[in-house]
């Protein structure tokens, strides 16, 4: 009944991060930078793998799916972010911020998922050597990575006309520079008990769950690393040690803001979190993964050697 006393949204205004000139063109200059190194450095490290036949084993495949997420994930908000900082109206219409709501939980939960499923690969490479081929053969690969995709699409997408707070009531400003979920449902009108719990469920089901599950893959790790003799103990956590640190990155800064969310919580604080997980860590990806990574790096040096004689190179085959 209250919600036919006020006057209903049609479209979401979105704050951004400053109304000042001069620090937009900064930011605009920050972000633009962060885009483009984001946008090169996944397509290269597709690219990279794709080409490479010495990366043609699943753990690649599987950051290659990572790569492709991340160019998309970060498109999701950074263009639209990048045009607001020289806008005065920074208007969303109800469809679009939806659909940019729907997008970036859909890909946010399938990083989630395919992360947990790059620990399980790490977690059978060094626990069950013997058996790796045969348990992670391509047939297998194609099927957990389509299980990935399509869970997620059924986690996030299919409830989401149950989980998005419509309808909208003025005022219709949020302290955002994107729809995100958490900060739309601010303008409902109406509380929803069943909006609450389903908002509960899915971020259990592709936040806590994924990282319970990369827990105990690296403590299955842990306990057959420490039976291998030092001098091979090295060499197993160096191919953890970048998946750890991505894994620390994205599911720290998602967890702190989806499950440390109050009736008192800043929204200025989950704004700037939210630029860590959505913009900051799709950039951060693909270059730990090439600094890191003894393969990819080899890979980049044949490469660039190719691409400075080209004729020496033609001159191998």
């Amino acid at each position: 009944m209250e919600t036919h006393n006020k006057t209903l949204a049609t479209e979401v205004i979105l704050l951004g991060f400053s109304d000042n000139r001069q620090i937009n063109i900064v930011l605009f200059l920050f972000f633009i930078i962060i885009y483009l190194v984001t946008v090169v450095g996944n397509f290269l490290m597709i690219i990279i793998i794709l080409i490479s036949s010495q990366l043609h084993v699943p753990m690649y495949f599987f950051l290659c799916n990572l790569s492709f997420i991340d160019i998309f994930y970060s498109s999701s908000a950074l263009p639209k972010l990048l045009v607001d900082l020289f806008s005065k109206e920074r208007i969303m219409s109800l469809v679009g911020c939806g659909i940019q709501v729907y997008i970036s939980t859909f890909l946010g939960d399938t990083e989630c998922l395919l992360l947990a499923l790059m620990a399980y690969d790490r977690c059978i490479a060094i626990c069950y050597p013997l058996y790796y081929p045969m348990i992670m053969r391509w047939t297998m690969c194609y099927r957990l990575a389509a299980f990935v995709w399509f869970m997620s699409f059924f986690i996030s997408v299919v409830p989401s006309p149950l989980v998005m707070p419509m309808p909208l009531c003025y005022p219709n400003q949020v302290n955002h520079f994107m729809c995100e979920i958490l900060a739309i449902r601010k303008l409902t009108c109406t509380y929803s008990y069943v909006s609450e719990i389903l908002v509960l469920c899915i971020c259990s089901t592709s936040l806590l769950l994924p990282f319970i599950a990369i827990i105990a893959s690296y403590a299955c790790i842990m306990s057959s690393v420490l039976k291998i003799q030092s001098s091979g103990r090295s060499k197993a956590f160096s191919t953890c040690t970048s998946h750890v640190l991505v894994v620390a990155l994205f599911f720290g800064t998602a967890m702190t803001l989806y499950f440390g969310q109050s009736a008192d919580y800043s929204t200025n604080q989950g704004k700037y979190i939210s630029v860590f997980y959505n913009i900051i860590c799709p950039m951060l990806n693909p270059i730990i993964y090439s600094l890191n990574n003894k393969d990819v790096k080899e890979q980049l040096k044949k490469i660039g050697s190719s691409c400075i004689s080209p004729n020496e190179h033609l001159n191998t085959w």
